[in-house]
């Protein structure tokens, strides 16, 4: 996109408006730029009038704003009831929706607080010398990246569809220490689960671990649409010299998702490994009862037999009776514990 010279001399001073306590909290950020430079912070309510100067980008970040803020914003853009209607409840899909001459996109977000992964939602309007981002629930601020840009004009002086790739690049990265965090997680329960069978906290940990990532993957997928369309479609609102940067992040976006169900499957694994290492101690401990009670039913059988009430049994007028009989199951008892002994059960 090429900015006029002139465009920096018509820059007229910033209006004094007073803000609502509710807007100074939700309007993190309204500027204007040109020529990748920014120029002033506005009002919303002056940001219309920005727009329509040739070369100029108005950016502005809403932090869960309400329905009158929203109004406002739609007013001086010209945005579609519907989008705003969306932007103002939370719980949608993410996808890209092409109202007349603006694309509103909606993408989840995602933060690990106190162990599980919290989501949140980013909703973008695109037009023609303007971006409006809107940000609900778990997420970074954007600021890092209005901060990380300002330092390189050259790109910002691209356009809104820039900014629109800076904002959903942002996002999918911060993905990527929730993932680790869970990754280091995992691995942790990998050590644990060969050495000894999973308590029930553990399981509860790794069923709660398996439906974060299927819910962040839930969100993370249909985010290979918005941005194969917007890497693809002829958009009016994209240029075509910035197709090739929604396609890395088309391919980010996969790289999550292959993450994901990378963490998933060794999860499965882990409880499986688990359950597996249970039987097994289980076997080992059954084998040893089994062995135990074979080895004591040999000198409960002879004494159960000649402890009944006969008169007439040849061994009870034998002398050495008792030490024969002794005798004997010392030595069946000693054989089937080597026997045991030789073939693991003990």
């Amino acid at each position: 996109m090429t900015f006029s010279r002139s465009s920096f001399e018509e820059v007229p001073p910033a209006l004094d408006v007073t803000t609502s306590e509710d807007e100074s909290v939700s309007v993190v950020a309204s500027c204007v730029y040109a020529n990748g430079q920014r120029i002033a912070d506005i009002s919303i309510d002056e940001a219309g009038t920005w727009t329509r100067k040739e070369g100029h980008v108005v950016w502005i970040g809403l932090l869960e704003p309400n329905g009158e803020l929203l109004h406002r914003v739609q007013k001086q853009f010209g945005l579609h009831s519907l989008a705003i209607e969306d932007a103002e409840h939370a719980h949608q899909r993410p996808k890209l929706e092409q109202y007349g001459d603006a694309i509103f996109i909606v993408a989840r977000t995602a933060q690990l607080i106190d162990g599980r992964v919290a989501f949140g939602e980013t909703h973008v309007f695109l037009g023609k010398g303007y971006i409006v981002s809107v940000r609900h629930g778990a997420s970074t601020s954007y600021a890092a990246v209005r901060q990380h840009w300002e330092t390189s004009p050259y790109a910002l002086a691209k356009g809104e569809d820039f900014i629109l790739y800076a904002i959903l690049d942002f996002i999918v990265d911060n993905y990527m220490p929730v993932l680790e965090a869970i990754h280091d997680e995992v691995e942790s329960i990998e050590d644990r689960v060969l050495t000894k069978p999973m308590t029930s906290s553990d399981i509860e940990r790794l069923y709660m671990l398996r439906r974060d990532l299927l819910r962040l993957r839930n969100a993370v997928g249909p985010l290979v649409d918005v941005c194969g369309r917007l890497s693809n479609t002829d958009l009016p609102q994209i240029q075509t010299a910035m197709q090739p940067h929604f396609r890395d992040v088309t391919d980010h976006v996969r790289t999550v998702q292959e993450k994901i169900d990378g963490l998933r499957e060794v999860l499965a694994f882990a409880f499986e490994a688990s359950l597996l290492v249970g039987q097994s101690q289980e076997t080992v401990i059954s084998k040893r009862l089994a062995a135990w009670a074979a080895i004591l039913a040999v000198p409960t059988a002879i004494a159960g037999i000649y402890g009944m009430n006969f008169k007439y049994m040849p061994e009870l007028e034998s002398p050495n009776g008792y030490y024969w009989i002794m005798g004997v199951m010392i030595t069946v008892c000693l054989t089937l514990f080597w026997r045991f002994r030789k073939s693991g059960w003990l």
